[in-house]
């Protein structure tokens, strides 16, 4: 079945469906070695079609220009060598971790003599969408796979030949081994009708995993009827605090904001304490903009009166709206904000943040202890740059996305976050009084 094919949506689906849920049985009963077997076997599947792979990245990358696609998604659409090998990379992870399946936890006996505790298990089947980053693809399938879940994979049409390719090399790799190889489908439709009937297949599709754009996100949340672990928005902030070690505050804030800017744990919101903001505002404005000459600073009155005589800094420089708090930009453009205090910082953050990732730049112990009690956030960190904040660089060998829920997964969500727990109990013919 091709992109182009596709008329029947919802046979199309239904058996989609029906196939992953009798390949969830199977792997939830798959040992560790059966599921690491089948990481390397497609591993090599991918060593062996590196060039086809990128040259259907290359066709949806041609395409993705021709159709105006923004920087920031061609930037995540771009497969180049280093990611290429990176994927590799995170599928040998992945193999090496510790398997999650089978643990038991908490063991404890009863007054009534029964021995109980708790087992970790697979949530059965995994629905994902996402938008142009192909490696996703693999990452979401090799963590699916080693935590023993089947997982429904649909991409982009921005992204439709690279998850093409790559799914062959899955499916390949699949048939090597004892796994079903309906253990990972790759939709061969980019029919948006597809969504919406993955979405509602409460009968086969356990959990669903929305990673992408806030319209996105708002279409799954408000019509799905499958539980959605949601990946919102990065609006993503670093405070600098009146304590902070200078030549931290300026390293961490560079590279927070121009490391990349298609990702969703990029800063976007620079606030800098009143008290050092004279001093330090403009050395990490100058190092920002220094970094990329694209740089656009969206700055409020306090940082305008600071920095709009900056010389460096002439031509970079607008005042910031309401809206300007409240943006993932995704781009080289950084809101700036000079606030009375931590207060104002965690109060600043908790209000307009995206609850996902937030930095405290400070040598202060017990205020860098109440920032990270107080942000609301599912990553908060100390002194160090938020693009940290990823399932790779966190030891989860990879990530199906970085969820801003509360419930049950938070932050980046690796193999435990895929798993659920049951009580097991063991008697020796205990009866209830």
């Amino acid at each position: 079945m091709s992109q182009s094919n596709t008329t029947d949506i919802t046979t199309y689906m239904q058996s989609v469906g029906k196939q992953a849920r009798a390949a969830s049985r199977a792997l939830a009963a798959a040992n560790t070695g059966d599921k690491n077997s089948a990481l390397l076997a497609i591993h090599d599947e991918l060593v062996n079609a590196k060039q086809d792979i990128l040259a259907a990245n290359k066709i949806d990358m041609d395409n993705g220009q021709k159709n105006n696609l923004d920087s920031a998604l061609l930037d995540r659409l771009e497969l180049n060598e280093a990611r290429f090998n990176g994927m590799l990379q995170g599928l040998k992870d992945v193999a090496g971790l510790p398997d999650p399946i089978g643990e038991v936890t908490d063991m404890t006996y009863q007054p009534s003599g029964i021995h109980l505790g708790k087992m970790r298990v697979p949530l059965g089947v995994v629905g994902m969408i996402y938008e142009s980053r192909p490696n996703v693809t693999l990452e979401a399938a090799s963590l699916a796979l080693k935590s023993g879940n089947a997982i429904i994979l649909r991409g982009g049409s921005e992204a439709f030949e690279s998850n093409q390719a790559i799914a062959k090399c899955i499916i390949k790799g699949l048939s090597h081994t004892d796994l079903s190889e309906h253990s990972v489908q790759v939709l061969q439709t980019t029919d948006r009708a597809a969504v919406g009937e993955l979405i509602t297949m409460t009968e086969y599709v356990d959990v669903i995993v929305p990673r992408g754009g806030k319209g996105l996100i708002a279409r799954i949340s408000n019509d799905a009827k499958v539980p959605v672990i949601k990946h919102l928005d990065g609006n993503c902030h670093t405070f600098i605090d009146s304590d902070a070690d200078p030549e931290i505050a300026i390293k961490v804030s560079v590279n927070a904001k121009t490391h990349r800017y298609g990702t969703c744990n990029t800063m976007e919101t620079l606030l800098v304490d009143e008290a050092v903001a004279n001093e330090l505002l403009p050395k990490i404005a100058e190092a920002i903009v220094a970094a990329d000459d694209a740089m656009q600073l969206r700055l409020d009155d306090k940082s305008q009166a600071i920095l709009n005589e900056n010389a460096k800094l002439k031509g970079h420089l607008s005042a910031a709206t309401s809206e300007d708090w409240d943006t993932e930009y995704l781009a080289p453009i950084l809101a700036v904000k000079v606030v009375s205090g931590i207060n104002e910082a965690i109060e600043h953050i908790n209000t307009h943040g995206s609850h996902h990732t937030d930095v405290i730049i400070t040598d202060n112990y017990t205020k860098s202890q109440r920032f990270i009690r107080e942000v609301d956030s599912a990553s908060v960190m100390i002194n160090a740059s938020s693009r940290f904040a990823d399932g790779f660089e966190y030891g989860l060998g990879a990530e199906i996305g970085i969820s801003t829920d509360k419930i049950h997964a938070r932050g980046p969500v690796g193999l435990e976050g895929l798993t659920s727990q049951k009580w097991i109990v063991y008697g020796h013919g205990e009866t209830r009084a």
